[in-house]
C-alpha cells in the first residue's frame, strides 16, 4: 500500500542501535549496538538484477514514518567516505543503505523532478519511476584525499521493489556525492543512521 506525502512535514527521526531481520541484495546490513563488534561485510558486486538475496537486519524501536521532505541531518564528519551502498526489500519497507568510513556526512533528502542530469557533466540520467528522491551527501564521497576511490560496487541499481525501483548515483564532485532514488509512487520515509560501521539507513514505506 502506497502513502502519498501530504502538505505538512513533521521531524525526522534519526535511530541508534539494530535486531530484526530482512533481505537485501549487493551486500549484507549488519548493524549492532553503540560499543558493539561489527559483523563482517561483504563487497558489493557489479550491478545484476539476479544479484543473490543476503540477510541483513533493522534498527530497533517502532519508529513511525515520517511524510515530510525535505529531510536534513547535520551528520557527524565534514568528510566521510562512501565505502558500501546497498538496497533491500523488508516486510512493509524497502531500503537503501550508505555506509561511511570516518563518520556520517551531513545530508539532505528531497523530492525530485526530471529530467536529472550528471554532476559535473550535465549528461542526462535516466531514472525508472513515478516519483523521485534525491540523496545528497555534503562531505559524503567515493572519492579518497589521495585521489583514489573508496568504493568501487554499483552506481546505478535496477530493482523491482514495491516501492524502490531505482537508485543511481547522480554524480561525485568536489566531495559531494549526489543519488537519485525512483519510486513506483511517492512514499514515506524513515531514516536512521548507525555505527559501527557508519551508515545512514533511509527506509521507504509500501
Amino acid at each position: 500500500m502506497h502513502h502519498r506525502i501530504p502538505a505538512a512535514w513533521p521531524t525526522m527521526m534519526l535511530l541508534l542501535a539494530a535486531c530484526g531481520a530482512g533481505t537485501t541484495i549487493s551486500g549484507t546490513d549488519s548493524p549492532v549496538a553503540v560499543g558493539g563488534s561489527p559483523s563482517p561485510s561483504i563487497a558489493s558486486s557489479e550491478p545484476s538484477a539476479s544479484a543473490t538475496p543476503l540477510p541483513t537486519v533493522e534498527p530497533s524501536g517502532e519508529a513511525g514514518f515520517a511524510c515530510d521532505l525535505p529531510v536534513h541531518g547535520s551528520g557527524t564528519a565534514a568528510r566521510a567516505n562512501i565505502t558500501d551502498v546497498r538496497v533491500g526489500t523488508h516486510d512493509g519497507y524497502d531500503r537503501i543503505v550508505f555506509q561511511f568510513r570516518g563518520g556520517i556526512p551531513e545530508f539532505d533528502i528531497a523530492s525530485a523532478t526530471p529530467p536529472f542530469t550528471a554532476d559535473p557533466s550535465g549528461q542526462p540520467i535516466t531514472i525508472s519511476g513515478s516519483a523521485f528522491l534525491s540523496i545528497t551527501l555534503h562531505g559524503g564521497t567515493k572519492q579518497t584525499e589521495t585521489g583514489g576511490s573508496s568504493y568501487s560496487g554499483p552506481r546505478n541499481f535496477a530493482v523491482d521493489f514495491p516501492t524502490l525501483v531505482n537508485l543511481a548515483e547522480g554524480g561525485d564532485f568536489e566531495a559531494v556525492s549526489t543519488w537519485y532514488a525512483g519510486l513506483s509512487d511517492a512514499s514515506c520515509l524513515r531514516v536512521s543512521t548507525l555505527t559501527a560501521p557508519d551508515r545512514l539507513v533511509i527506509d521507504l514505506q509500501r
